[in-house]
């Protein structure tokens, strides 16, 4: 299988040039949000080279499409089936041009150009050819450095009200990876797996795996400050994007077939890939979010942080969290403000669902660093993440759809648009 050609995300927070250096740089990332399709050169590209077959609606398997794949195209195939749970990251090294994954009607393609036109140009309204997208870790920008260090996003929510830790709830991040040793999490039931190609090391050497992390199932920092959420939650760790803060969407799918089939309740992703205004949602991303809740699990996904709300812009909601069967989550400040960043719905189908405190988050880090407060959706997600936990913890026998209701049925109401914020602030019960 050919390996994806990724992306990678400079990260502003690690910018010490002037201010005004800092607002060029997001100058400059706003404008090329919408451009890509002009052509203009980027360094976070939208493509990985390779292509996805969707079958359509109504189409019972991939059994005309397999000839096409091999009779006319010469390809090899293999499916995801022949690999178990534990070993799905074995598929990125595959000989094949092909992957099928046969329950969920969606095929992983790496062949030729040629190759990629014979299969589209005789797809017979059985299948459709889309590029596999580039997911980013979303712009973890800079916390103020010299505000004190609080978990307000635990005392807003009532966390630290709840009676219960997510006991035994498995919780799936699928993200950079964990710092495996953090001395915080000794103890802990942490079970981990890379779907990354060519990393085998679910261990975090970017940080925002680790933030994310914390925040949904840590507990109680060095000085006994806590900031995690669901603090005896199980943890299963999925690496689905590299050190450099990017991954396919195979690996994406592999981790959340991983934690479904794993029996992991919440499956929380703090990544994205830009949506352009009047864009559908990605169907691969809607399948294997509908296999993970028919497996009992909730997938959730950070809204994005597209947006300059200061500056009048606003980036629809990214992608996977513009799914259906995917819960959307934007960012709170302190002052229960929608965060700058924060995207909105704007295309008909992607609507935000919740909101969370996303802003000068402290939560766990990579080593030797420890610790870190950063903002963005990508925090706000782990928060909804943990307070599910707790959920499942008191209602062991709920549907993921009833679990959702009581979610939203003890969110709380803001005086802010629902396109921003979806039903409120998410609360712990």
């Amino acid at each position: 299988m050919k390996k994806p050609i990724l992306g990678k995300r400079t990260f502003l927070r690690d910018n010490t040039v002037p201010a005004i250096a800092f607002e060029k740089a997001m100058t400059i990332r706003h404008r090329n949000t919408f451009s890509i399709a002009a052509g203009e050169e980027q360094n976070e590209p939208l493509y990985t080279g390779r292509y996805i077959a969707v079958l359509k609606e109504g189409a019972d398997d991939f059994k005309h499409a397999r000839k096409v794949f091999t009779n006319n195209a010469g390809m090899k195939i293999s499916s995801i089936n022949d690999f178990n749970a534990n070993n799905y990251a074995a598929a990125n090294e595959v000989d094949a041009d092909v992957i099928t994954y046969d329950q969920l009607g969606v095929a992983l393609i790496s062949g030729e150009p040629e190759q990629i036109s014979t299969v589209s140009a005789m797809a017979d309204n059985e299948y459709i050819i889309i590029p596999e997208r580039i997911a980013y870790v979303p712009e973890d920008l800079p916390a103020l450095a010299d505000r004190d260090v609080a978990t307000w996003g635990l005392n807003c929510t009532d966390v630290l009200k709840s009676t219960y830790t997510g006991n035994g709830v498995k919780v799936a991040i699928l993200d950079t990876g964990f710092t495996m040793n953090h001395p915080d999490f000794a103890g802990r039931n942490i079970t981990a797996q890379s779907f990354v190609d060519g990393d085998t090391d679910p261990m975090d050497h970017h940080g925002h795996g680790t933030h994310c992390t914390g925040t949904a199932c840590g507990g109680i920092d060095a000085n006994g400050l806590r900031y995690g959420v669901a603090t005896k939650a199980d943890i299963y760790i999925g690496k689905v994007l590299g050190n450099n803060g990017s991954g396919s969407q195979q690996s994406i799918w592999n981790g959340i077939l991983w934690a479904a089939d794993s029996g992991c309740k919440v499956i929380s992703m703090s990544l994205e890939s830009p949506v352009f205004p009047g864009q559908n949602y990605d169907l691969t991303y809607e399948r294997f979010a509908k296999y993970a809740s028919a497996k009992g699990a909730i997938v959730i996904a950070a809204a994005g942080n597209g947006s300059k709300r200061n500056w009048g812009h606003f980036t629809p909601v990214s992608s996977p969290a513009d799914c259906p069967s995917v819960l959307a989550v934007a960012a709170l400040d302190s002052n229960m403000n929608v965060a700058d960043f924060s995207n909105r719905c704007i295309n008909p189908t992607a609507q935000v669902d919740i909101a969370a405190p996303g802003y000068d988050i402290y939560s766990s880090w990579t080593l030797p660093q420890r610790y870190n407060r950063i903002h963005g959706t990508s925090m706000a997600t782990p928060h909804v993440a943990g307070i599910l936990a707790l959920l499942w913890e008191q209602y062991p026998n709920y549907s993921p759809s009833e679990i959702t209701v009581e979610l939203f049925k003890f969110a709380k109401r803001l005086a802010l648009p629902s396109i921003d914020v979806g039903i409120g602030l998410v609360m712990a019960k």
